[in-house]
């Protein structure tokens, strides 16, 4: 007998035509039992007892993996899947040390205050006798927080907080900081690109600060499951981690389906492309039949608007099918107050609710479990969060789940419908931060200055030679005074404030509704361009906004409300110039080189598009050109490896331009694939004859100041992520290029020239050359490519 998630699968097909099926691949992933282990000798009894009221008979052999290393004193970072019980790991040795010290103090991080808020609820429930847990954090009130300072022995923050709000106001800490035995930072793989470059160096700050007084506390980080989880807490921390990754808890059996919208006969695109059914459309109907079928579904949309526009999907379908039906679907987004969370969560777990869209806001701090099935539409930019979503579907070990992966119209998501390996097994995507960014060390360093004098063995943490480097720069620009025993801050005034962790600093651009004068929020002045130019569809908590007018000088982008059927994609032309080579690895006729580069960037215009994908029209806009210094990778190609491209004569000269503009755009797809980064992340560039190469060149850029580490990422794994890039144009079945294989959204050129076999010559080249030594990236088995997490 077919199992439940099979059924479901089934039923979700029964209208697909025959011969027409969308999917690309099923698999069936067995029920996983549990390994429970017998409770550590070393935690005291009311933290068991605690634990077992609270129905944790036994715990799972990788809690207590974890929490052993952590009490023995080592670094841990647990990394195992969805619901795996990771909080469970660093409760035992943190509520243990609290028991047995009543002096003792630990601190949580969290990347959100909502999942924060859940864990301190968790861990007041568990009522132990001696734990004064509190929060402290943007909410917390004014009156709470000398109580918290003087008192609570276990706060949960977030990193913005303890940047602000605790490190530079370290000597009102004294008491807490002293006895500091625990850190935790949970989630720690979101902490990636410029936020966790930014992390990484608060952790160091926060260190020196404990160590200052006298305390060296475990750092015990929870992690979904990647590539290399010790390299990549190690690099966060800046200190060697253990790695506990056997994952001991039970999983539900599930069916995995990854489903590939069809293309559409009846619309074009922009130049003529095929375009294929929304995710979004696609995901409606699928989440209407399982709420016919009476499964409690979750559907992961990525942006607000296509999780409103999901759901509102789903209730006209049923609402032909049986009316009834119609109210037990609801969309849900970030923003909702805490009891409207609860509510929503009652409402799933009753069955009240049977179908919910929504963005990945529910990803971390809602507690709705056991799902019936989960569709992730679009991949949602790593495995990670992938696994994260799907794990929502048959958590409790109970019975049988579906989960479906519907791609969207990209050539990452292409090439995962038709690799199903690089989704189903071993990961191969890398949480990549780089800590020796200028741009990055510049203000922390200020910070860390302005909290203690920085001294020559204290640099050595910060990145040794690029902090030192950094350093003598702002001394030579009186920002810093050197003395004998070290670097002081020369100014009255504390730098945090002025240090946005969570970008690339700057003034930031303000919108504002024109009606009402009420700010809605910020933009990087980076992307103001891009986000908030006029015309612009700009996304506000789920309601939609277009900009009237963009002023760059004065920092504000002033908007009115608007639901306009169509969004907005903009549009820029791009010069790349080398600074500097930093590595170059030469072939016969290939070179592959990571290095600086200058990029100049100018808003050119935007494209209207439906929600089909069908483009309404061209908007030409004339905003100033912007200049970035960052870092890049990228391989040229020699006139005569390109003549003797595969494909009889070779590529023509007249070839060459549209066949590179093809393989740079599948790239800068398919890079999210190793690095942990978003297509808007990363930019690029190709041209067939480079001033500074003198040869046939494709780049691949960090979209931020200094760079992220996504560039030293590609450079590291270039032949794995050339062979992906070059399969996810293969596998589409449009005949000469679309928005899944080489087409993009965001091409200042209008695609054009896109030569899709060219793409596929240029890499078969290069490949031929570069990647003698067959990579299988499916598998991650990619040798020493994938050894490098970071990189000075």
């Amino acid at each position: 007998m077919a199992n439940q998630g099979r059924r479901l699968l089934d039923r979700v097909l029964a209208g697909v035509p025959a011969g027409e099926s969308p999917l690309t691949h099923t698999e069936e992933q067995p029920p996983r039992p549990a390994r429970p282990v017998p409770w550590p000798s070393w935690a005291p009894e009311p933290v068991v007892s605690a634990l077992v009221r609270r129905g944790v008979a036994q715990p799972w052999r990788h809690q207590v993996e974890a929490a052993t290393h952590a009490w023995s004193g080592s670094h841990v970072v647990v990394a195992t899947g969805t619901a795996s019980g990771k909080s469970l790991a660093y409760q035992l040795p943190v509520l243990s040390a609290l028991t047995v010290d009543p002096k003792a103090t630990a601190l949580y991080l969290s990347p959100t205050k909502a999942l924060g808020a859940d864990q301190l609820r968790s861990v007041t429930g568990l009522g132990v006798p001696g734990v004064r847990a509190a929060s402290f954090d943007g909410d917390t009130p004014m009156a709470e927080r000398d109580w918290v300072r003087a008192h609570a022995n276990w706060v949960f923050s977030n990193p913005d907080m303890l940047h602000r709000g605790v490190l530079p106001n370290h000597a009102r800490w004294i008491r807490f900081l002293r006895r500091l035995s625990y850190v935790v930072v949970d989630e720690c793989h979101t902490y990636r690109g410029v936020f966790g470059s930014h992390v990484a160096l608060l952790l160091r700050r926060l260190r020196r600060v404990a160590q200052r007084y006298g305390a060296d506390p475990v750092f015990v980080l929870a992690s979904a499951t990647v590539a290399d989880p010790a390299a990549s807490a190690a690099a966060l921390l800046g200190a060697p981690c253990e790695a506990v990754t056997e994952d001991g808890s039970p999983r539900a059996g599930r069916t995995v389906a990854l489903w590939e919208p069809p293309l559409l006969d009846d619309l074009e695109g922009e130049n003529g492309a095929p375009v294929r059914r929304s995710a979004g459309a696609e995901t409606a109907r699928i989440l209407a039949d399982l709420v016919v079928e009476g499964a409690r579904s979750l559907a992961f949309v990525r942006s607000r608007v296509g999780a409103e526009l999901t759901a509102l999907g789903a209730r006209r379908v049923l609402s032909e099918v049986d009316p009834s039906l119609a109210s037990r679907v609801a969309a849900y987004r970030g923003g909702y107050l805490p009891e409207e969370r609860r509510a929503l969560e009652r409402a799933v777990s009753s069955g009240e609710l049977l179908g919910v869209a929504t963005t990945n806001a529910l990803e971390l701090g809602v507690d709705i479990v056991g799902l019936d099935a989960v569709v992730v539409a679009g991949f949602p930019g790593t495995l990670a969060s992938f696994w994260q979503q799907a794990g929502r579907a048959g958590r409790t070990g109970d019975g049988d789940a579906l989960v479906v992966f519907v791609a969207r119209d990209d050539p990452l998501d292409t090439y995962l419908v038709h690799n199903p390996s690089a989704v189903l097994d071993k990961p191969v995507e890398a949480t990549v931060l780089d800590p020796t960014n200028p741009y990055v060390l510049e203000p922390q360093l200020a910070c860390a200055a302005a909290e203690l004098p920085l001294t020559p063995e204290s640099l050595e943490s910060f990145g040794g030679a690029a902090a030192l480097a950094v350093v003598e720069d702002m001394t030579a620009r009186r920002v810093l005074r050197r003395r004998p025993n070290g670097w002081y801050w020369t100014s009255h005034d504390r730098p945090h404030g002025d240090v946005d962790i969570r970008g690339s600093g700057g003034e930031q651009v303000v919108v504002v509704e024109a009606d009402s004068g009420r700010m809605l929020g910020t933009v990087d002045p980076g992307s103001a361009c891009w986000q908030v130019h006029s015309g612009a569809v700009y996304l506000h908590q789920g309601e939609s906004y277009v900009v009237d007018e963009l002023d760059l000088d004065a920092g504000l982008a002033m908007v009115h409300a608007e639901k306009p059927d169509w969004t907005t994609t903009a549009r820029d032309t791009k010069d790349i110039s080398v600074v500097r080579v930093l590595e170059q690895r030469s072939f016969e006729g290939v070179t592959v080189c990571l290095g600086e580069v200058e990029v100049t960037s100018q808003v050119v215009g935007y494209l209207r598009k439906l929600p089909s994908g069908q483009v309404i029209d061209s908007v030409p806009l004339s905003l100033p050109a912007q200049t970035l210094v960052t870092r890049a990778v990228w391989y040229t190609v020699s006139a005569e490896l390109l003549g003797s491209a595969p494909g009889g004569a070779g590529l023509t000269p007249a070839r060459v331009p549209g066949a590179l503009h093809a393989a740079e755009h599948a790239a800068i797809g398919l890079l999210p694939l190793f690095a942990t980064c978003d297509r808007w992340d990363i930019g690029g560039v190709s041209t067939a004859l480079h001033q500074d190469t003198g040869e046939a060149t494709v780049f691949v850029h960090d979209g931020h100041p200094g760079g992220a580490g996504f560039a030293d990422r590609g450079f590291n794994a270039v032949v794995p992520w050339l062979v992906a890039t070059r399969e996810a144009i293969a596998a589409c079945a449009c005949p000469a290029g679309c928005p899944s294989c080489v087409q993009s959204p965001k091409c200042g050129n209008g695609n054009d020239p896109l030569d899709k076999a060219g793409g596929v010559a240029v890499l078969d080249v290069v490949l031929g050359v570069v990647g003698e030594r067959r990579h299988d990236v499916r598998h991650g088995h990619v040798g020493h490519d994938l050894s490098a997490v970071t990189r000075p």
